[in-house]
């Protein structure tokens, strides 16, 4: 299903999410690419696969194979790194942050995008998975990096628009 047809399904109660998906895909902050590789990558973490087919379909008219594979790379290690890092930051005993995560993170290196696209895309992810220790480091990278505010506001924007849509498509 196209993503058009797919929101005219969306309920009157969600028409807000209708409305901002159409918006906060065209931010000014965002470049097209950074712009739809954060959908896809937040699509793949809210778990809908209806959402994320379709999302797929118009990304596919953005993005190249190189951005989607890191697009959709970055939300698999982030699926995983934010699981780990939420807990080592959820648990009180202190003795697990000075333990290595020994977790398999090759695609945070060697993705082959943009660096900074990745970063806003793991951003996005590890805001939609509620990981703070994840989110903190990516923003810092990002201002490292030049990026300003209102471009990872964007980013955020998307994540939490596509998480929105997701509880109520399908």
């Amino acid at each position: 299903m196209q993503l058009e047809q797919l929101l005219e399904t969306i309920p009157e109660y969600a028409r807000d999410l209708k409305v901002n998906m159409g918006t906060v895909l065209r931010q000014t902050e965002l470049t097209p690419r950074q712009a739809w590789g954060t959908a896809v990558s937040c699509a793949m973490a809210c778990r809908n696969p209806q959402l994320l087919e379709a999302v797929i379909e118009e990304a596919s008219k953005h993005l190249d194979e190189t951005a989607m594979f890191a697009a959709k790379g970055a939300a698999a290690v982030m699926g995983m790194n934010n699981v780990f890092f939420r807990f080592r930051h959820l648990s009180s005993n202190e003795r697990y942050a000075e333990m290595p995560a020994r977790l398999r993170m090759q695609m945070v290196a060697r993705h082959g995008s943009d660096p900074v696209d990745f970063e806003l895309w793991c951003l996005a992810v590890s805001a939609i998975n509620a990981c703070g220790t994840c989110v903190d480091a990516h923003e810092k990278v990002l201002k490292e990096k030049g990026v300003g505010e209102e471009t990872i506001l964007a980013a955020v924007r998307i994540a939490s628009t596509i998480h929105g849509l997701a509880a109520v498509v399908g």
